[in-house]
């Protein structure tokens, strides 16, 4: 599903912000990628949308080299990856149906698919009874929630999460990590970037370690038992 061979990053300065990085992310898989502020996390997550290009090494995304990917046919790739960030960048003069709705509108879904999908979505996210509020009617976690829904709307087979717990309490990281488990478990390949190892070590998933623009662990190994409902998470910056 992702597979990165020998991939380096360098920005101006020269200094590499990945340096040889290879890895294989199957499909179906929940991938937890962690580490320090400045290990290349971010970087990691722009090269596979096509935000930034390799200085060197292959990217191949559902069978496609990103490298043989023009500049554009780049929205019609990111069709198939869902995005969540940390900051929700939701369309704060619309309501939430509307944020939602946005993403199929892009993509030129009619109208009859529109009002079929999103109160689908929005039920799935747990959200059907707050359709006409706005992001500032909601809190911090149904923030995350339409956020959630509106990447995947468009039914990608790749969701990525770039920090998706760093502006929520405790409460509302535990159930944005169990809805992130729910959408794995229904066949979404999740990748979520993370400095919180309170939450990787309550659940039972596959850690890459990165530390100064390389991967210094790919575990594999268990952390614990599965979610664990502890209520104990702390996004600490």
């Amino acid at each position: 599903m992702i597979k990165l061979e020998h991939v380096s990053k360098a920005y101006s300065a020269g200094i590499p912000a990945l340096n040889d990085v290879s890895l294989n992310i199957e499909e179906g898989e929940f991938v937890f990628i962690v580490g320090d502020s400045g290990s290349g996390k971010s970087t990691l997550i722009k090269l596979l949308l096509k935000e930034l290009e390799p200085t060197d090494g292959t990217i191949t995304i559902n069978g496609r080299k990103l490298n043989k990917i023009k500049r554009r046919q780049i929205p019609k790739f990111r069709r198939n990856i869902g995005v969540v960030f940390q900051d929700f960048r939701l369309l704060k003069d619309r309501n939430i149906y509307d944020n939602v709705a946005f993403a199929q509108k892009v993509i030129g879904e009619s109208n009859r698919s529109v009002k079929k999908n999103v109160p689908l979505m929005l039920s799935l996210v747990g959200l059907a009874a707050k359709y006409r509020s706005y992001p500032k009617q909601l809190s911090g976690g149904e923030q995350q929630r339409v956020a959630i829904a509106r990447a995947l709307i468009n039914k990608p087979k790749i969701l990525l999460a770039d920090e998706p717990t760093g502006n929520l309490d405790n409460n509302n990281a535990w159930e944005i990590m169990k809805l992130m488990e729910e959408i794995n478990n229904n066949g979404t390949t999740v990748v979520v970037v993370t400095h919180n190892m309170e939450i990787v070590k309550a659940m039972n998933k596959r850690v890459i370690t990165m530390q100064q623009g390389v991967v210094v662990e790919d575990s594999g190994e268990s952390f614990g038992n599965g979610l664990e409902s502890t209520g104990d998470y702390r996004d600490e910056d």
